[in-house]
């Protein structure tokens, strides 16, 4: 009877073949690609906005991630729309106001830079 084993020198089998130069490499290829593609797709999209595209690294994964330094979580609406909202601003000099954010349908960049099924997530609500 065969025995299946499932690590390989003490790592799990999956982590063992995804640390693999092959499997690696192809990674890159493909996260380039993806990152290309979302790129592009932003930059028909953009005004002035300060929304990226990068790449991040963990141990074994690679991410495409896109950003947004606003903090305002523009960059989920970006990617799956909002709902028309009031937010409260301010000013550099401390002045608050209230600025009227319309509705926006989502653009789903790394949705299609990635071939993947557009799902909805609901449109953000910023409060």
């Amino acid at each position: 009877m065969a025995q299946i084993y499932t690590s390989v020198g003490g790592r799990k089998l999956t982590k063992a073949i995804a640390q693999l130069d092959g499997v690696q490499a192809a990674l890159d290829e493909v996260v380039f690609e993806i990152a290309v593609r979302a790129e592009e797709i932003l930059q028909q999209h953009r005004a002035d906005g300060h929304a990226e595209i990068l790449v991040e690294e963990g141990r074994i994964d690679k991410y495409v991630v896109l950003s947004d330094d606003r903090g305002q979580r523009a960059a989920m609406s970006i990617e799956y729309g909002r709902q028309a909202s009031v937010i409260v601003r301010e000013d550099k000099r401390g002045n608050k106001y209230l600025d009227y954010l319309p509705e926006m349908d989502g653009l789903y960049v790394l949705a299609t830079a990635s071939n993947l099924p557009k799902k909805r997530k609901g449109k953000v609500k910023l409060d």
